[in-house]
């Protein structure tokens, strides 16, 4: 009988499978979100530079409110760009 490793897939096998979300700021024992950080704000924007939901970065509701924030005065500063075309 063959074994597993013989067996080739037409699709992956992992397609489907999720991962478990996360609050990364939990996680690494972050308290507090510095605004003048430019760089780590953009993980949490779009290309468009519209900001991400919790339901796709994982953050709690906590940090999600604290890194919205964040990235309003960031903007406000002009560190970060209201609107982009690929931002990224």
């Amino acid at each position: 009988m063959a074994s597993r490793d013989d067996i080739k897939f037409l699709s992956n096998p992992k397609i489907g499978s999720r991962r478990d979300k996360y609050c990364r700021f939990r996680k690494y024992g972050i308290k507090y979100i510095d605004y003048k950080d430019p760089d780590f704000l953009l993980q949490f924007i779009n290309e468009q530079g519209k900001i991400l939901p919790r339901r796709i970065t994982g953050n709690s509701l906590k940090y999600q409110r604290k890194v919205a924030t964040a990235v309003k005065r960031a903007r406000h500063l002009a560190m970060l760009p209201y609107l982009a075309d690929l931002l990224k």
